[in-house]
Protein backbone atom coordinates (compact mmCIF):
# COMPACT_ATOMS: atom_id res chain seq x y z
CA UNK A 1 0.00 0.00 0.00
CA UNK A 2 3.17 2.27 0.52
CA UNK A 3 4.48 1.74 -2.22
CA UNK A 4 1.01 2.19 -4.64
CA UNK A 5 0.71 5.80 -2.67
CA UNK A 6 4.48 7.26 -3.33
CA UNK A 7 3.58 5.97 -7.21
CA UNK A 8 0.53 7.90 -6.80
CA UNK A 9 1.89 11.34 -5.39
CA UNK A 10 4.83 11.12 -8.31
CA UNK A 11 2.02 10.77 -10.98
CA UNK A 12 0.50 14.49 -12.47
CA UNK A 13 -2.73 14.92 -11.36
CA UNK A 14 -4.09 14.25 -14.72
CA UNK A 15 -2.43 10.44 -14.72
CA UNK A 16 -4.30 10.04 -11.39
CA UNK A 17 -7.54 11.06 -12.52
CA UNK A 18 -7.53 8.97 -15.69
CA UNK A 19 -6.13 5.89 -13.47
CA UNK A 20 -9.11 6.31 -11.23
CA UNK A 21 -11.78 6.36 -14.23
CA UNK A 22 -9.78 3.48 -15.35
CA UNK A 23 -10.27 1.66 -12.24
CA UNK A 24 -14.27 2.91 -11.99
CA UNK A 25 -15.01 1.19 -15.43
CA UNK A 26 -13.15 -2.27 -14.26
CA UNK A 27 -15.71 -3.32 -11.39
CA UNK A 28 -19.11 -2.02 -10.57
CA UNK A 29 -17.95 -2.09 -7.01
CA UNK A 30 -15.14 0.36 -7.38
CA UNK A 31 -17.79 2.66 -9.86
CA UNK A 32 -19.89 2.43 -6.54
CA UNK A 33 -17.62 3.35 -3.94
CA UNK A 34 -16.13 6.15 -6.00
CA UNK A 35 -20.02 7.28 -6.05
CA UNK A 36 -20.23 7.17 -2.87
CA UNK A 37 -17.17 8.92 -2.25
CA UNK A 38 -17.92 11.92 -4.46
CA UNK A 39 -21.64 12.70 -4.45
CA UNK A 40 -22.67 11.05 -1.29
CA UNK A 41 -19.82 10.61 1.89
CA UNK A 42 -20.63 14.24 2.93
CA UNK A 43 -24.23 13.59 3.86
CA UNK A 44 -23.89 10.33 5.36
CA UNK A 45 -27.55 10.76 7.63
CA UNK A 46 -28.88 11.10 3.95
CA UNK A 47 -26.94 7.97 3.12
CA UNK A 48 -28.07 6.39 5.91
CA UNK A 49 -32.11 7.11 5.33
CA UNK A 50 -30.91 5.72 1.43
CA UNK A 51 -29.84 2.55 2.86
CA UNK A 52 -33.56 2.19 5.29
CA UNK A 53 -35.34 2.92 2.00
CA UNK A 54 -33.40 -0.31 0.36
CA UNK A 55 -34.37 -2.07 3.49
CA UNK A 56 -38.02 -0.85 2.81
CA UNK A 57 -38.12 -1.75 -0.90
CA UNK A 58 -36.66 -5.05 -0.26
CA UNK A 59 -38.67 -6.10 2.59
CA UNK A 60 -41.58 -5.36 0.73
CA UNK A 61 -40.99 -7.53 -2.20
CA UNK A 62 -39.77 -10.51 -0.11
CA UNK A 63 -42.10 -13.62 -0.40
CA UNK A 64 -43.51 -14.16 3.39
CA UNK A 65 -44.93 -17.90 1.97
CA UNK A 66 -41.79 -19.73 1.02
CA UNK A 67 -39.15 -19.80 3.85
CA UNK A 68 -36.84 -21.22 1.11
CA UNK A 69 -37.32 -17.91 -1.11
CA UNK A 70 -37.66 -15.31 1.75
CA UNK A 71 -34.47 -16.64 3.33
CA UNK A 72 -32.34 -15.89 -0.05
CA UNK A 73 -34.57 -12.32 -0.48
CA UNK A 74 -33.19 -11.33 3.10
CA UNK A 75 -29.44 -12.38 2.32
CA UNK A 76 -29.66 -10.73 -0.94
CA UNK A 77 -31.08 -7.75 0.76
CA UNK A 78 -28.12 -8.08 3.36
CA UNK A 79 -25.47 -8.33 0.82
CA UNK A 80 -26.53 -5.31 -0.57
CA UNK A 81 -26.73 -3.46 2.55
CA UNK A 82 -23.61 -4.91 4.32
CA UNK A 83 -21.53 -3.48 0.65
CA UNK A 84 -23.38 0.04 0.77
CA UNK A 85 -22.33 -0.24 4.67
CA UNK A 86 -18.28 -0.79 3.92
CA UNK A 87 -18.36 2.30 1.33
CA UNK A 88 -19.77 4.59 4.49
CA UNK A 89 -16.97 2.70 7.05
CA UNK A 90 -18.87 3.96 10.14
CA UNK A 91 -19.80 1.59 12.98
CA UNK A 92 -22.46 4.68 14.07
CA UNK A 93 -24.15 4.01 10.99
CA UNK A 94 -23.80 0.07 10.25
CA UNK A 95 -25.01 -0.11 13.76
CA UNK A 96 -27.79 2.29 12.96
CA UNK A 97 -28.90 0.68 10.02
CA UNK A 98 -28.75 -3.20 10.82
CA UNK A 99 -30.67 -2.38 13.90
CA UNK A 100 -33.31 -0.74 11.55
CA UNK A 101 -33.16 -4.16 9.44
CA UNK A 102 -33.49 -5.77 12.56
CA UNK A 103 -36.53 -3.75 13.82
CA UNK A 104 -38.06 -3.84 10.20
CA UNK A 105 -38.34 -7.88 10.44
CA UNK A 106 -40.38 -7.43 13.61
CA UNK A 107 -42.70 -5.05 12.28
CA UNK A 108 -43.57 -6.95 9.12
CA UNK A 109 -43.93 -10.11 10.99
CA UNK A 110 -41.34 -11.39 8.87
CA UNK A 111 -41.47 -15.07 10.30
CA UNK A 112 -37.20 -15.70 10.96
CA UNK A 113 -38.06 -17.51 13.87
CA UNK A 114 -39.48 -20.64 11.74
CA UNK A 115 -36.72 -21.31 10.19
CA UNK A 116 -33.24 -22.09 11.59
CA UNK A 117 -31.27 -20.34 8.66
CA UNK A 118 -33.63 -17.45 9.11
CA UNK A 119 -33.44 -16.93 12.95
CA UNK A 120 -29.35 -17.98 12.32
CA UNK A 121 -29.45 -15.05 10.03
CA UNK A 122 -31.27 -12.90 12.57
CA UNK A 123 -29.10 -13.59 15.04
CA UNK A 124 -25.99 -12.93 13.48
CA UNK A 125 -26.93 -9.43 12.55
CA UNK A 126 -27.38 -9.13 16.35
CA UNK A 127 -24.08 -10.69 17.33
CA UNK A 128 -22.76 -7.86 14.50
CA UNK A 129 -24.87 -5.15 15.76
CA UNK A 130 -23.61 -5.86 19.25
CA UNK A 131 -19.94 -5.56 17.75
CA UNK A 132 -20.48 -2.29 15.84
CA UNK A 133 -21.76 -0.57 18.76
CA UNK A 134 -18.66 -2.02 20.91
CA UNK A 135 -16.21 0.25 19.31
CA UNK A 136 -18.61 3.27 19.50
CA UNK A 137 -18.48 6.37 22.28
CA UNK A 138 -20.32 5.67 25.13
CA UNK A 139 -23.23 7.72 25.36
CA UNK A 140 -23.68 6.36 21.47
CA UNK A 141 -23.79 2.28 23.31
CA UNK A 142 -25.94 3.43 25.80
CA UNK A 143 -28.56 4.67 22.98
CA UNK A 144 -28.31 1.97 20.93
CA UNK A 145 -27.63 -1.04 23.34
CA UNK A 146 -31.42 0.35 24.45
CA UNK A 147 -33.02 -0.49 20.73
CA UNK A 148 -30.76 -3.99 20.61
CA UNK A 149 -32.02 -4.98 23.84
CA UNK A 150 -35.32 -4.81 22.61
CA UNK A 151 -34.93 -6.91 19.63
CA UNK A 152 -33.43 -9.94 21.82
Amino acid sequence: MAEIKQELKALPPAEVLELCLRLARAKKENKELLTFLLFEAHDLAGYIQQLKAVIDEGLAAANKNNLYILKKNLRKLLREVNKHLRFAASKAAEAEVLLYFCSSLHERQIPFRKSNALANLYFGQLKKIAAAIGSLHEDLQHDFNKQLEGLK
